[in-house]
């Protein structure tokens, strides 16, 4: 009873028993070498004694990769103790923009497909992405040039939703655009002010 009511692991409870059996043989009230003959038993502290040998030869890889080195920030391979964020380049009326992946709303749509739209169209078939509920995190609001300004039609809206790449085998890839993985505080070196104010509401770089 005291045993399954405890938070004992497996390994924990095996240890107990074989300190048990060994403390009983001590004082002779049963002999077991019959039973074990001709059987290699592993015990408890041999096990940990290879974990711990298998510990001392153990090398972490090193946190600077060659695309650290290289400043390479097409590379998924780079700043590995942060988030990274996919941007990609689009033209936007006459100007050629580095952006959150975004694509225009089409009637019959929610907002949610609208995004997975857009994932596919700048990452493709090869890459898998998770989007993080059906509702917006955050929302970017700007009007157009007066230029190009209409009564029905004078700015747009951009709904940002949440993604976490599953796969990152771009080997295959066929990206459309240009494109960077950039962390938080890299943004500031690409994207235009008021954008990037929104942006940095939402994003927590954990």
């Amino acid at each position: 009873i005291e045993l399954e009511k405890s938070h004992y692991s497996d390994h924990e409870i095996r240890k107990l028993e074989e300190e048990e059996q060994l403390r009983r043989r001590k004082e002779s009230m049963y002999d077991d070498d019959d039973d074990a003959a001709g059987k290699t038993v592993i015990m408890v502290q041999d096990l940990e004694d290879k974990w711990e040998q298998k510990l001392l030869r153990f090398e972490a890889a090193p946190r600077i990769t060659d695309a650290d080195k290289n400043n390479d920030r097409t590379s998924l391979n780079r700043k590995l103790d942060s988030n990274l964020l996919l941007l990609v380049k689009q033209k936007i009326g006459n100007e050629e923009l580095w952006l959150l992946p975004q694509v225009e709303w089409q009637p019959g749509e929610t907002l949610r497909s609208t995004a997975e739209r857009a994932m596919a169209t700048f990452l493709g078939d090869h890459i898998q992405a998770k989007i993080l509920g059906n509702a917006p995190h955050g929302i970017y609001k700007y009007k157009f040039p007066r230029a190009i300004r209409t009564e029905d039609n004078v700015g747009a809206k951009v709904f940002f939703f949440k993604a976490f790449l599953q796969s990152s085998d771009l080997s295959q890839a066929e990206l459309k655009k240009d494109y960077l993985w950039v962390t938080k505080g890299e943004l500031g070196d690409y994207l235009k002010s008021e954008y990037l104010k929104k942006v940095n509401r939402f994003l927590l770089d954990l």
